[in-house]
C-alpha cells in the first residue's frame, strides 16, 4: 500500500499498528526551580524530524532482558498493565521502563550511579498513541523522575546522533522551541503533577491520548479500569 493525500492535501499513510515506545521526562531540581531535559530530533528521522522532544524511542526485542538495579513501584506496574490491549504482563511493563532508560542513556550520555538503571523511581506521567495516517505510529508511555532520585548528574549530558541541542528548560517557561503538540500536552500534565504534589505521586491518574473514529480523546488510566 502507498501513501495518499486527504482532502486538505496532507499526506496520509496506510494503517499501521502502533509499536510500543517509551520516553522519560527527566526533571532537575538542583537549582531554584525545576528544569526539564529536552533535545532536538535529527533531520534524518522520518517521524517528527527537527523538533524538540523528551529522550525516548521504540522498544527493542531485548529490552525485557536488560539488567536493572530495582523494580517498578507496584502502582506504576499496575498502571502500565491497563489496556488496551488487554493482558499486558509484568515482563512487558518492565520492558517499557527499561526502554525509556536505554534510550535516555543512548541519546544523552546520562548514566545512573552504579551503571544499572533504577526502576523504582519512575512514575507514569502519560500515555499517547500516534493517530492513524502517520508515517510511523507508536504507543508511547511517558515516565517522569528527578535526576537526584535516579542517580544522574545533569551536567554529564552530551549530544548524540539521535538527539542533539540538548538543554535544560525551565518547566514553567513558555518556550518558543518547535515542540510537538503531544509533547507540550505531556509537559503540561507534568506541570500539573508538580503543582498537586511536588514529590510526584506514583498512583496519580494517568492521561491517555488516543483517537477513535476520527476523534481525539483524552482519557485517564486510574489503576483499576480503562476509562
Amino acid at each position: 500500500m502507498t501513501a495518499r493525500t486527504d482532502g486538505k492535501g496532507e499526506t496520509r499513510h496506510p494503517y499501521l499498528r502502533p509499536r510500543d515506545a517509551a520516553a522519560i521526562v527527566l526533571l532537575d531540581r538542583s537549582g531554584d526551580g525545576v528544569r526539564v531535559l529536552m533535545g532536538k530530533r535529527s533531520s534524518r528521522h522520518a517521524f517528527m524530524p527537527d523538533v524538540h522532544v523528551f529522550p525516548g524511542g521504540k522498544c527493542d526485542a531485548d529490552d525485557h532482558a536488560l539488567p536493572h538495579a530495582s523494580t517498578l513501584h507496584p502502582e506504576v506496574e499496575r498502571l502500565l498493565r491497563i489496556g488496551p490491549p488487554a493482558g499486558l504482563g509484568a515482563a512487558r511493563a518492565r520492558a517499557l521502563a527499561l526502554t525509556a532508560w536505554r534510550e535516555l542513556c543512548e541519546e544523552t550520555g546520562l548514566t545512573p550511579e552504579g551503571g544499572l538503571p533504577p526502576l523504582h523511581c519512575l512514575r507514569l506521567a502519560a500515555r499517547a498513541i500516534t493517530p492513524p495516517g502517520n508515517v510511523r505510529r507508536y504507543d508511547t508511555r511517558f515516565f517522569v523522575t528527578y535526576t537526584d532520585e535516579a542517580g544522574l548528574n545533569p551536567a554529564h549530558m552530551r549530544d548524540s546522533d539521535e538527539l542533539h541541542d540538548l538543554l535544560w528548560l525551565d518547566i514553567e517557561a513558555d518556550s518558543s522551541l518547535n515542540i510537538p503538540q503531544i509533547t507540550r500536552a505531556v509537559l503540561e500534565d507534568v506541570r500539573t503533577l508538580l503543582k498537586n504534589r511536588p514529590t510526584l505521586a506514583f498512583d496519580a491518574p494517568v492521561p491517555f491520548y488516543r483517537h477513535r473514529n476520527g476523534r481525539e480523546l483524552r482519557d485517564y488510566l486510574r489503576g483499576n479500569a480503562d476509562v
